[in-house]
């Protein structure tokens, strides 16, 4: 099967399922609803149920679409980034240090913000860029990139920045489930706003990632490669840096904690329709997002009259499948 045959293949069952997905978001809920309500609420304009449709399920399942899709491009950058399919914003430490940099907001009260940033979201960016940029300079030596040494940086930043999220969270009086939201992830606060927020970033992101495809590409040859072919090794680097740590920040000011997609979703792609970036990150994006929403939707579905983190549904479908890249690896 040619690889233009297999993106076509995906795309049309990331649409369908997409589809899919979308319509069953909108009828599951505490309020039961059918596909007559929907046409009633098409035709007629029920403002009742067009508050729950539309503001609550509408926007959640957006939100997590967005969320999916943002996390799941942020790992394959990472990915191409640091030429290690075991990367991902949570892996690396990106996400626990915006989440630190999310709840330190809180814990200090600001409400400021800057360029459609949130102080929360401004923060959780700055500490997650921090963040990434110490891991990488950590695992340096000589100019080389060690991936070994990538990896257990970035798992001790990462459970560091999580010990003082947590520290925090300690000394503030919220309840229980906003400590779950934020360590386990959650979409039960969805809003129409947050939504707003997350997606321009997403969309900005994922173009300029496509502008810079090829010369992800290149990096894949080497940076003495790249550079006899043209490519500015330094400032491609850096503007994926920051591209992914936008992404994750802007994930996690939004949801809390979500791993594991930033690191299935970009792989079972790269497997499926090859490495090539210029189809890898938009295919990665569009997975994720449709990723996120099915996994919102057990997450919301799995327990009766309660509804689960969606942390959980993440990790018990990425655990088993980071323990099998490890072992692919070896």
């Amino acid at each position: 099967m040619t690889a233009r045959k297999r993106r076509t293949i995906l795309l049309a069952g990331l649409i369908v399922l997409g589809l899919v997905g979308f319509l069953t978001s909108l009828l599951i809920g505490p309020v039961p609803t059918g596909l007559s309500d929907l046409w009633r609420l098409v035709s007629k304009g029920d403002r009742d149920l067009a508050v729950i449709v539309v503001d609550l399920r509408l926007s959640r399942a957006l939100l997590a679409f967005f969320v999916g899709a943002g996390l799941a491009l942020a790992g394959a950058i990472l990915q191409g980034f640091f030429q290690n399919p075991l990367a991902d914003p949570f892996v690396l430490g990106v996400s626990s240090g915006s989440s630190f940099g999310a709840v330190l907001a809180i814990q200090l009260g600001l409400g400021v913000s800057f360029a459609a940033f949130s102080a929360q979201s401004l923060f959780a960016f700055v500490s997650g860029l921090l963040v990434v940029s110490f891991i990488y300079l950590l695992s340096r030596r000589r100019g080389v990139l060690k991936v070994e040494t990538l990896l257990l940086t970035g798992i001790a930043l990462g459970a560091l920045a999580s010990a003082l999220t947590s520290f925090l969270l300690f000394l503030r009086t919220d309840s229980f489930e906003q400590a779950v939201f934020w360590l386990l992830g959650s979409f039960a606060l969805a809003e129409w706003n947050q939504v707003g927020v997350v997606a321009p970033y997403v969309l900005a992101s994922l173009l300029v990632a496509q502008w810079l495809a090829r010369d992800m590409n290149l990096l894949s040859l080497g940076d003495e490669t790249a550079r006899s072919l043209g490519c500015p090794v330094d400032r491609v680097r850096g503007g994926f840096l920051v591209l992914a740590t936008i992404l994750a920040a802007s994930a996690v000011s939004v949801s809390g904690i979500i791993g594991f997609v930033g690191l299935i979703v970009p792989h079972w792609v790269r497997i499926w329709i090859g490495p090539d970036h210029r189809h890898l990150f938009p295919f990665s994006a569009l997975t994720g997002g449709v990723f996120l929403v099915f996994c919102d939707l057990a997450a919301r579905s799995l327990l009766p009259a309660t509804e689960l983190p969606i942390g959980i549904i993440t990790a018990a479908a990425g655990a088993p499948f980071f323990v099998y890249l490890l072992h692919r690896r070896s």
